[in-house]
């Protein structure tokens, strides 16, 4: 049995940025905030610092008026959106230069920005926010002295009206096997679940989201035969006797559900339970492969987002439309030597609205 090894628990400094110019002002509560998450296809600059893909090389062809070009199309695209998001979540950043750009290129100011990535790797978790972002951490996991591909990102959004905990994730894909693989993603679900606890002990009023890449389906434990606990597993009594679990007992996976609240029906009360939209609210997917629809990018969301307190889970959608997609309806990766693309996910993006105490 494989031994965990939890490298760098947290670390309180990050690359961080202000990303407009001194003397803005916060952005103030308006009753809505908007979150977007998307896996950005390979975002490099256009300087070679050793980590690159082949494609992304200087010597392939790449360039910094490519990168800008890039950027330009990436802004417009976010740009068109309706309302514009408040908080975004990018997965597959090179740097913090990369992240900063994104910002500046965008139609409205956004005043706070993180970049987090593992040393030595191509690519990273950037978050950009006209929210404050506070107490940020990056939690990097090592299994048997090799270290997941890339960390979480944790932040702290400072509103009026709360603060909100958010997770921003790019988990391990399936490339060598479901698997191998599986177990690299349940890691990464320890560090999230080790956090999930201490935040609820230290501030059990805090509601958390985890959003990102997650490189798993909310159904994939069915896609699976049922015969394994995946990292994310539905809330299914069959569940419950595969994992022979207890409260104590959840220590690597994620249960889901469809339910608004997310209570626990089938795992023990207090278990770790978190709506995902995909069950309940959304259709098809976000990315795209071998012909098929797969939901790997998420957004989790604690049960503080449906107490009719505070701030309130509202709806999440996906970008299913152009310039986001084809004119088929598929999103489409970028390619480097032509240039044309934008990415092989679609971004989702999550509204959540303020109620008063009673509404």
């Amino acid at each position: 049995m494989k031994t965990l090894h939890f490298l760098l628990a947290f670390v309180l400094i990050l690359s961080g940025c202000s990303a407009t110019e001194p003397g803005t002002t916060e952005t103030k509560d308006t009753g809505v905030i908007t979150l977007m998450t998307w896996n950005i296809n390979n975002l490099f600059d256009g300087a070679d610092n050793g980590f690159e893909y082949d494609e992304f090389l200087q010597s392939a062809g790449w360039s910094s008026e490519k990168y800008k070009g890039r950027i330009n199309t990436i802004s417009d695209a976010i740009g068109r959106l309706n309302p514009q998001p408040d908080i975004l979540m990018f997965q597959e950043i090179e740097s913090l230069a990369v992240i900063k750009d994104l910002a500046l290129s965008l139609p409205n100011a956004y005043s706070w920005c993180h970049f987090a990535n593992n040393y030595g790797a191509a690519i990273g978790l950037g978050i950009i926010s006209r929210f404050p972002l506070t107490e940020t951490k990056t939690h990097s996991i090592t299994i048997d002295g090799e270290t997941t591909p890339r960390p979480v990102l944790e932040v702290k959004v400072k509103t009026e009206q709360g603060d909100i905990i958010l997770f921003v994730c790019h988990w391990k894909s399936k490339l060598g096997g479901d698997d191998v693989t599986e177990n690299v993603r349940k890691s990464s679900v320890r560090v999230i679940l080790r956090r999930i606890r201490e935040i609820s002990e230290s501030e059990p009023e805090t509601g958390f989201i985890i959003a990102g890449d997650l490189n798993e389906n909310y159904d994939e434990f069915y896609r699976q035969s049922s015969n394994s606990i995946c990292a994310l597993i539905p809330d299914d009594s069959y569940c419950v006797k595969l994992s022979n679990v207890n409260v104590k007992g959840q220590k690597d996976f994620l249960i889901i559900s469809g339910n608004k609240p997310p209570e626990p029906v089938h795992f023990p009360q207090g278990s770790i339970t978190l709506f995902s939209p995909w069950i309940s609210d959304l259709e098809n997917g976000s990315y795209f492969y071998k012909h098929n629809w797969e939901t790997i990018d998420h957004f989790l969301i604690s049960g503080h987002f449906f107490n009719n307190t505070g701030w309130e889970y509202e709806k999440v959608i996906i970008a299913n439309f152009e310039p986001f997609t084809n004119s088929s309806g598929i999103p489409v990766s970028y390619n480097a030597r032509t240039g044309l693309g934008m990415s092989d996910h679609l971004p989702l993006i999550l509204t959540i609205k303020l109620l008063g105490d009673g509404q």
